[in-house]
């Protein structure tokens, strides 16, 4: 493909990623590539690069764009001249000939045309333009890291690596490193979790042998930590409460070793629907699917009868923006303010399935505190029957040492800036026998 070429491939995109405001970016790429098979890897590549760098600096391109949503168009052709191009050769790009993108118009050429000679950043922009944020979270932020925020909001806006969990159930970590080293796909183990392999760089793992033998799934190493705080074994019976697609599902029957009885809930037949295959690749067969539908009385019927509940919250996902880059723009006060309702209402449903001296672990992939600690404070006042275990408390041998993970509190919180994993948040709460 020509440069023209390439720049139209990336507006389109970026039209698509628009488009679909409710899809995650990464997977509205997938299928636009999908669908355009006559576009080879390297081109791929280059069209991805520009439409990410555009995700990530959309705030700091906006701002110099003077404009609240400016164009697919404007955005690609401002983050080419604020890296050193110059309208005049970028307007040969936008040629408007065939392959290309429709010659600039006046107004766009005004609106650009401030920006030659200038590079991204700039003294003069507000903080939250500067970190990639909607104004209105950036408080809430600062709540959580203070003076840190900064640096933790940049490696939030890092590309995140591509973590893998080694199934267990199917051979070692070695085992699998040997099988993707097979097929030209390094991986190196993971700092924190013991099932973890790293690989660097973009790497064919769907399509390896490991991957679809089951000796692999892709699951940040944070979520991996996650399901090691569980505490899950083998002959307990665990409910997965919020399983969605089955991600920490898998790693708990794994912890498991198969056996006792393992129960993945959620409210969507289509997600729990998604992990059977996913079950079957991994070859788990001690996991019970149940639909949670309005009016349902299983919770009912089953309540104290858990030695282990996971609550994977449904929760506004800051902590996944490495991933998920253009989730941070899209985020509204709106959608938090609905979620933290009913995240206590899950909590309180999900309590009531644990048994004296079992655990409640409630987990979130956000950093906001009215998610998370505020979340918990809420629960134990509510709930005088359960109380907080602190992490360095807990006798769990996945868990690296307390030092590693825990500065001056009792959960877990984990950031890619202090550990190198998504951003996630755990308490562990135990029933009072």
């Amino acid at each position: 493909m020509t440069l023209a070429a390439r720049i139209a491939a990336a507006i389109e995109l970026l039209e698509a990623i628009d488009g679909s405001p409710r899809s995650p970016a990464d997977a509205v790429a997938n299928d636009f590539f999908r669908a355009r098979r006559f576009i080879g890897a390297g081109d791929r590549r280059a069209v991805s690069d520009r439409v990410w760098h555009v995700v990530r600096a959309r705030r700091r391109l906006q701002w110099w764009l003077r404009e609240t949503r400016p164009t697919p168009r404007l955005l690609v052709a401002a983050s080419l001249l604020l890296e050193g191009g110059t309208l005049g050769r970028l307007a040969q790009a936008f040629s408007g000939s065939r392959f290309a993108a429709a010659p600039f118009t006046a107004d766009e050429r005004s609106a650009l045309a401030r920006l030659n000679g200038h590079t991204l950043d700039h003294p003069a922009m507000p903080e939250a333009v500067k970190l990639e944020v909607p104004d209105w979270i950036l408080p809430r932020l600062r709540a959580r890291f203070g003076a840190a925020t900064g640096a933790e909001l940049a490696a939030l806006a890092e590309p995140a690596p591509l973590d893998l969990r080694v199934n267990l159930l199917k051979g070692t970590r070695e085992e699998a490193r040997a099988a993707l080293a097979a097929e030209n796909v390094e991986a190196q183990p993971t700092p924190l979790s013991p099932w973890g392999l790293r690989v660097e760089g973009r790497r064919p793992v769907l399509a390896s042998a490991a991957f679809r033998s089951g000796l692999v799934e892709i699951q940040d190493e944070g979520s991996q930590l996650v399901a090691a705080l569980v505490g899950a074994g083998p002959e307990m019976r665990v409910a997965d409460f919020c399983a969605g697609a089955g991600g920490k599902t898998l790693a708990l029957a794994m912890t498991m070793r198969n056996r006792g009885h393992l129960v993945a809930c959620d409210v969507s037949a289509t997600r729990l629907e998604g992990a059977v295959r996913r079950l079957r690749r991994a070859g788990v067969h001690n996991v019970e699917r149940h639909l949670i539908a309005p009016g349902d009385k299983w919770a009912k019927r089953r309540a104290g009868s858990f030695d282990r509940v996971l609550v994977d919250a449904p929760c506004t996902g800051s902590g996944t923006w490495r991933r998920n880059p253009a989730a941070r723009q899209r985020l509204s006060l709106a959608e938090l303010e609905e979620l933290l309702p009913k995240q206590a209402a899950i909590l309180d449903q999900a309590a009531r399935l644990v048994r004296s001296g079992g655990r409640l672990v409630y987990a979130t992939c956000s950093l906001l505190l009215e998610e998370n600690e505020a979340q918990v404070s809420a629960f134990l006042a509510r709930h005088a029957e359960f109380s907080l275990l602190p992490l360095d408390a807990l006798p769990i041998a996945p868990i690296p040492s307390p030092g590693e993970l825990v500065e001056l509190e009792p959960n877990l919180l984990l950031t890619p800036r202090r550990h190198g994993t998504d951003g996630f948040f755990a308490a562990v709460l135990e029933r009072r026998s």
